[in-house]
């Protein structure tokens, strides 16, 4: 048996876009260490992309976050698995319209706000709620955030607040659910990735190289990384872990005033 004592547990992985994501990465460790997953993507055209990456999958859920009547048909559809009882859901969906490039902060639309603020946070709440009557007792809940919401990134625009948000949200529902569960809520604020979700990001590929020479090591965070500490909180070997938000940057927000970077950002202003 492993340490992490996965074998023959369920979870439900949201939000695996490709073999890229964060979400796919997960799922990957979880299988390899003996859970079974059940998979929910966007749309049938993400549906029927992983049913060609992975043949022998049990189940493959379709919900789109921004429509609540499919937040109802996925709550139903975990209705009709007899006797379910899932270990644990990985939250990992985020959207934001760039379509207009990057905007000051204050000329942020409502639209695109409300509909980021809807898919990339609300979301979470609504999942936890369709999922709650499946959720085994200590089950683990884990999203996907990013490593500091204080950080002004320009080019990120309107997403930061948004991600603190979601944020806050997982705090709230780890009280609300210990009204009558052990079920945790955690999220792995993760540093710069190279996803094909943060290449629509205008002006990432800077940050993400710029981020690499903050970390203590000079070498950016893995995907993989992300998703060894996302296995880690779905499973019960957390258990005493709670309504936290922990950062997994490779250090790069302890490395303000890195040697390197201070003297060549000195040379480029001089």
């Amino acid at each position: 048996m492993s340490f992490l004592n996965l074998e023959n547990k369920k979870f439900l992985v949201v939000g695996v876009a490709n073999r890229k994501s964060v979400a796919w990465s997960v799922a990957k460790v979880l299988e390899d260490e003996g859970a079974e997953v059940l998979y929910c993507v966007r749309n049938e055209k993400r549906k029927k992309d992983l049913e060609n990456l992975l043949p022998s999958a049990r189940k493959i859920f379709t919900c789109d976050f921004e429509k609540e009547a499919e937040i109802q048909h996925l709550q139903e559809c975990l209705e009709g698995m007899k006797d379910l009882q899932l270990d644990g859901v990985l939250h990992s969906i985020a959207f934001a319209n760039y379509a207009e490039g990057v905007k000051p902060f204050h000329e942020t639309k409502r639209g695109d706000f409300l509909q980021a603020t809807q898919i990339s946070s609300f979301s979470l709440v609504e999942l936890a709620r369709a999922c709650k009557p499946f959720l085994g007792k200590d089950a683990s809940v884990v999203t996907v955030g990013i490593s500091s919401t204080d950080v002004t990134a320009e080019n990120y625009g309107y997403m930061a607040p948004i991600k603190a948000s979601l944020e806050a949200s997982v705090r709230y529902l780890a009280k609300s659910f210990s009204k009558d569960s052990h079920v945790r809520f955690n999220s792995v604020n993760a540093g710069p990735l190279k996803t094909s979700a943060s290449a629509g990001i205008p002006g990432y590929l800077v940050n993400y190289l710029y981020a690499e020479k903050l970390t203590f090591r000079k070498k950016a965070l893995q995907t993989e990384e992300v998703a060894n500490l996302v296995t880690f909180l779905l499973s019960t070997r957390s258990s005493g872990i709670n309504g936290q938000g922990i950062v997994i940057d490779a250090g790069m927000g302890l490395n303000y005033f890195d040697q390197e970077i201070v003297q060549k950002s000195m040379q480029l202003n001089s």
